[in-house]
Order: structure tokens, then C-alpha cells, then sequence
């Protein structure tokens, strides 16, 4: 909640409603909207028995699963300006059909906040995101993302503002606090593997040389 609090004194916008894109956005979005003032609502009904669509693989696969786990809540949104809060983008699948469900839905505005820094990195540590050029972030600026996923506007909320939500006077450039390296690309690790060659077979050589 601190973090969407935070985003709402960063990147403020006069709206009808905040909706979070569950559940990932729901803890931002009550931050959000308490910060802000402006009504939160579930805006959007989520399916639990369908998967992570940023990881499934294929694009058709993603975008029927977005459309198999979300649904608009017609009579609540209909006319209304919208901010949609939701924790990242990745490759923008999800942010792209979340924001042209809301118009089909008749939403007279929709702004998207994005309550983490612009993902241009990927993760070697354990998180399944994609390779560097299919990550939104690291392909267009901030215009052409907005365009990209057909919002209104887009904003996500700044490296120094997250480490305030979580404490910090701001990020100490020398030594972060946290692995921040998806979104600054400052590695705590040398990527050795990654530069000796593909990521497929990164994991393949770690586990060659921890044996």
C-alpha cells in the first residue's frame, strides 16, 4: 500500500475510480486510491483457476489467457475514468487487452499506473521473465508504451519513490538495499554465464559447476 500511495503523489491523474488488476495490483490500488482520494473498486473479476499469463508461452496462448482469467465489471465502469493499478509490465500483454477491455466495457477514460519502475532488464536469479528485447520497457520510451497498450496515459513509479515506500531516504546508488537490476540493470553478480552464452544455457552451466 505504501508503494501505491507513494505513486499516487507521483503520478496523480482526476479519475472517477482506482481498479486493480488482480490480484498482483489490489495492495497498490487501496494505496492508490487512499492516497488519492478517488474510490476504489473491483473493477475487474478474476478467474483463480487460470495461470500467469506473462510466462505462458506463445502469444495467443497469453492473450486467451488474459481474456479466460479477467472480466469487466460492465455497470460499474461504463462512463466512468478510470485508473488501473497493477504491480509491472512486462511484455505489455496483459496491460494492452486489461485497457481495451475497459473501453469495450465503455470506461470514458483509462489511465494505467504502474506500481514498479520500468522492467528494461531481465532477471538471472529465479524470475521467469523473457529475454531483454521482448520486454516493453527495454523496446519503446514511455510515449510509445502508452500507445502500445492504448491507455490514456501510463506512468509507473520511480526507482528513488519505491525504495521511499519501502523505507529508504533513497536508492544508495553505490550498494542498493534490494536487487533492483530489472529495472536499473545493475547486476549485483557478474553475468558470467550470460556473456560465455545464451541464457537457455545458463542454468545447464551453473549446475555443471556446482556439481
Amino acid at each position: 500500500k505504501a508503494i501505491g500511495a507513494q505513486l499516487a503523489i507521483e503520478s496523480p491523474v482526476d479519475a472517477d475510480l482506482v481498479i486493480p488488476v488482480p490480484d498482483s495490483g489490489t495492495p497498490a490500488a487501496i494505496g492508490y486510491a487512499q492516497q488519492s482520494g478517488i474510490p476504489f473498486e473491483l473493477g475487474i473479476i478474476r478467474s483463480h483457476y487460470v495461470g500467469r499469463t506473462f510466462i505462458s508461452p506463445g502469444d495467443k496462448v497469453r492473450h486467451l489467457g488474459v481474456k479466460l482469467k479477467h472480466n469487466a465489471n460492465r455497470a460499474l465502469i461504463k462512463g466512468k475514468r478510470v485508473i488501473l493499478v497493477d504491480d509491472s509490465i512486462v511484455r505489455g500483454t496483459t496491460s494492452l487487452k486489461i485497457v481495451e477491455m475497459m473501453r469495450e466495457a465503455g470506461a470514458a477514460e483509462v489511465h494505467m499506473r504502474i506500481a514498479s519502475p520500468p522492467t528494461r532488464h531481465s532477471c538471472f536469479y529465479g524470475v521467469d521473465t523473457p529475454e531483454r528485447e521482448k520486454l516493453l520497457a527495454a523496446k519503446l520510451d514511455l510515449g510509445g508504451m502508452t500507445g502500445f497498450i492504448h491507455a490514456d496515459s501510463l506512468n509507473f513509479i520511480s526507482i528513488d519513490g519505491l525504495y521511499k515506500a519501502l523505507g529508504e531516504a533513497k536508492r544508495a546508488d553505490v550498494r542498493p538495499k534490494y536487487c533492483d537490476a530489472c529495472f536499473t540493470g545493475d547486476y549485483p553478480t557478474t553475468l558470467t554465464d550470460h556473456d560465455e552464452g545464451s541464457e537457455v544455457d545458463q542454468f545447464a552451466m551453473l549446475a555443471e559447476r556446482v556439481i
